[in-house]
């Protein structure tokens, strides 16, 4: 049993040095890349996090908060585009920047928000959209086709000043959502009325913090996003399920 043990402990000893050296190792792979980069390309953004990748010799780089870019450990060539694993039919761009760019759908400001509501409402959606955006309105038109969804609508004026006044008109109007409907589907202005519209620069403000530069941008209840006008089928497949 002694003899057991003891030969337990040094595969222990052997196992916990061999992690020690690998992070030692990847550590040192990583000041490489970050002092070889900053040193060949100064303009490029400061690199927040590196990281191997599942292709061997292969590292990611993520620069200023959501762009993605890879390397070799000698930093001696970058690469701009998509890492696609062809064995597993996996975008592994792609489902990183989705993780990336996840937000917390619980801490969305939904008091600053016009609420729709279709059926029993029970699947949740938020969407960042300008009332001057021509692919909101073609996204709030495939959206007639949702049921059983509660909509989570922030005004998100970021076109130009027309799109600030159509906001506080819409924000200021008795009923939202048939004023933001009226609009968007019908092309029915709605009529100017004063009132508290601080909300509208909340949401610019909480849309620059989360990087929503183009509308409709859309938050599901999982956390994940897209941009842009898409189909229903999309939709109903991003919509989580709603619970029994």
């Amino acid at each position: 049993m002694k003899t057991l043990m003891l030969t337990f402990f040094k595969f222990l000893l052997v196992f916990m040095n061999g992690l020690l050296l690998q992070s030692v190792f990847a550590q040192g792979e990583e000041a490489f890349i970050r002092k070889t980069l900053k040193e060949r390309m100064p303009h490029i953004h400061p690199i927040d996090e590196i990281k191997r990748t599942p292709m061997p010799g292969l590292f990611e780089l993520r620069v200023d908060g959501s762009e993605i870019y890879y390397t070799d450990a000698s930093a001696n060539f970058l690469i701009q585009g998509h890492l696609i694993d062809t064995k597993n039919q996996r975008d592994l761009t792609e489902e990183r920047l989705q993780k990336i760019m996840a937000v917390d759908f619980k801490s969305l400001p939904f008091k600053d928000a016009i609420v729709i509501v279709r059926g029993k409402g029970e699947r949740k959606m938020a969407i960042f959209e300008d009332p001057n955006c021509g692919y909101c309105k073609r996204f709030e038109r495939e959206l007639q086709n949702i049921d059983n969804v509660t909509v989570y609508l922030f005004l998100y004026p970021i076109l130009g000043k027309d799109s600030v006044d159509k906001s506080k008109a819409i924000w200021c109007s008795k009923d939202q959502s048939k004023a933001w409907q009226d609009l968007m589907l019908r092309d029915q202005a709605p009529n100017p009325t004063g009132c508290d519209t601080a909300a509208l620069k909340r949401n610019v403000d909480f849309g620059q913090k989360q990087r929503i530069n183009g509308t409709p941008t859309t938050i599901f209840a999982d956390g994940s996003r897209i941009s842009g006008a898409v189909e229903m089928a999309q939709i109903e497949k991003l919509l989580s399920p709603a619970k029994p």
